[in-house]
């Protein structure tokens, strides 16, 4: 193969406009299953409290008939509620552009400065789903330490399966110990799925990372699966797990430790915002534009036993 003499190729021609696609492609993941599941709540102070409340144990109860309370009669104790505390955290992006960088002609989006914006927006939400559900210690703050709030796996203490090492109870001052890890199984996640029912409990979503959800898929439950051919689809998963107590949803958390399997009651469960996400344009101080996004929130823990924690599993 030849070509001519003095041929003018694209390799040595000057003034070949650029073939830049007007659009940019990000797959990184935004989904927040937990704050998406949980409830929503205001908080008036950095302390948020909340109260809860619990019966006394169901037990035999027979009394006489025509019995006089008034007759060297003493009254049972009243039941008193319960307070509970978590302390707000401050989250934040921000970014700076320079005054070029918004004029210059650019591919993919119009403003630069507003686009940053949609992108640390979506950061920060990943951010504060990581926070709530990792484990992390709390911290009260000072004017030199920023606080931090008691994220989900410290409030479990009451339907816990914890490897060896690990304390059952959730604590109040520090992380929770993690402890030898070991396979889940089906019996394992039975187990707290009954426990938390029988403390009053009604678990709507279980929450895991991406390797024990195809753990869950893999549990056979009580039925043969059947397999439909006449469409040609293949389904290797469970989404909805169905027991003697309920019926599951089961959703996998891209920001959640995969060796923590999260059995939740939802509506016990809720982000308390003093702050919401808001975005704030901030003063110029040169040729540049600033911005920055902000949030300031807990989380409620409204009832613990409600929901249950299997802890310390593998995650390969």
């Amino acid at each position: 193969m030849a070509i001519q003499t003095n041929s003018l190729l694209t390799f040595s021609a000057i003034g070949n406009r650029e073939d830049l696609l007007d659009t940019i492609f990000n797959i990184d993941p935004v989904e927040t299953p937990f704050m998406g599941a949980i409830g929503k709540n205001k908080s008036d102070a950095v302390l948020h409290e909340w109260q809860t409340q619990a019966l006394a144990a169901a037990g035999a109860n027979a009394v006489i008939e025509g019995d006089d309370t008034t007759v060297s009669y003493t009254f049972a104790a009243a039941t008193v509620t319960v307070r509970a505390v978590n302390r707000c955290q401050i989250s934040r992006k921000d970014v700076v552009v320079s005054g070029t960088q918004d004029a210059v002609s650019k591919a993919g989006r119009a403003k630069e400065i507003v686009y940053q914006m949609v992108l640390k927006n979506k950061e920060l939400r990943r951010d504060m789903e990581f926070v709530l559900t990792n484990n992390q210690a709390p911290v009260t703050g000072n004017s030199t330490t920023a606080r931090q709030l008691r994220p989900a796996l410290s409030w479990y203490s009451t339907n816990v399966s914890a490897g060896a090492g690990s304390p059952a109870n959730g604590t109040t001052s520090a992380a929770r110990t993690d402890g030898t890890q070991r396979a889940l199984t089906e019996s394992l996640m039975k187990a707290q799925l009954q426990s938390a029912w029988t403390n009053g409990g009604m678990v709507d979503l279980l929450m895991c990372g991406p390797f024990n959800k195809t753990v869950i898929s893999g549990f056979t439950g009580n039925t043969t699966r059947t397999q439909d051919t006449t469409d040609g689809k293949l389904s290797a998963a469970i989404d909805v797990y169905e027991s003697d107590f309920g019926i599951h949803t089961v959703k996998a958390n891209r920001f959640s430790r995969d060796r923590d399997l999260h059995l939740l009651m939802t509506d016990m469960w809720a982000v308390s915002s003093l702050r919401a996400i808001k975005a704030i344009d901030l003063a110029r101080t040169g040729d540049n534009e600033k911005g920055m996004l902000i949030a300031e929130y807990t989380l409620e823990c409204r009832q613990e036993k409600g929901s249950a924690l299997v802890a310390d599993l593998t995650t390969s």
